[in-house]
């Protein structure tokens, strides 16, 4: 249960104190748990969608929102504004991009990638409480945490040190590819809308690695926060525009 402990303290703000440093076989073991830990994120969504179904639509997306944040602590969300500033300011060099990302500082573009997903999402959250559509909200955490794995089995670590070169060197590769079929299976739950957000997810993801390895030759820890982001935008934004089509 360790690695699940890593993973669940790595990508949430849960309050879970680890008894130990955890070894590099854990560190790669955690990256299975981390759709786990997206269905934990979408449950909890779920709950609160169904509970507070009697607010008004524009408020309780707001509180949807802004609950996804801050279970995430926003760390997906600073993957993203460092990717942005970098892809910007890199101007196509590799080492430049990579001194970038990381800055600390958020630049113009970060902050602008990080209003249009937000506005994004919130249109989308919308759109699915006004179709009464919670049970959705269980999916979209979990396709958003199936990129690490996807990221991580199919790409290079282009940092020489850190938790992603940790990963990349122990992480189960059998049992991380079975993993991703069974949560692309799992997702036929949801009949074509889950079909086409899979899709959605599998494009999105084949068109990021391309693109970071074109520029920085793999992925780094922030290139792999903001594909999280992105896709879990990228198939909620599908699985919405879908629903007004198959159902």
């Amino acid at each position: 249960m360790t690695a699940f402990w890593i993973a669940l303290q790595f990508l949430t703000t849960f309050p879970v104190q680890l008894k130990a440093m955890p070894t590099p076989q854990q560190n790669g073991q955690s990256l299975l748990f981390y759709p786990v830990v997206g269905l934990i994120i979408g449950v909890i969504l779920f709950a609160i969608a169904s509970v507070l179904h009697a607010v008004p639509i524009v408020l309780l997306s707001s509180v949807i929102l802004v609950i996804w944040i801050w279970l995430t602590g926003g760390l997906h969300l600073d993957g993203l504004a460092d990717t942005a500033d970098a892809w910007v300011g890199g101007f196509g060099d590799a080492e430049r991009t990579l001194k970038i990302m990381k800055d600390p500082a958020c630049g113009p573009i970060g902050v602008l990638s990080l209003i249009i997903i937000c506005i994004l999402k919130w249109s989308a959250i919308y759109l699915l409480l006004q179709k009464q559509m919670y049970i959705a909200l269980l999916l979209f955490p979990v396709l958003g945490r199936v990129a690490p794995l996807i990221l991580f089995l199919t790409t290079n670590y282009v940092r020489a040190k850190g938790l992603g070169r940790s990963i990349v060197s122990t992480m189960p590769r059998k049992s991380a590819w079975l993993l991703v079929m069974v949560i692309v299976c799992g997702s036929f739950y949801f009949a074509w809308l889950g079909l086409i957000a899979c899709m959605s997810m599998m494009i999105g993801l084949w068109y990021l690695r391309r693109k970071f390895i074109q520029r920085i030759g793999g992925i780094t820890g922030d290139t792999v926060g903001a594909s999280i982001e992105i896709i879990e935008c990228v198939s909620l934004l599908v699985f919405t525009m879908g629903s007004f089509y198959l159902r």
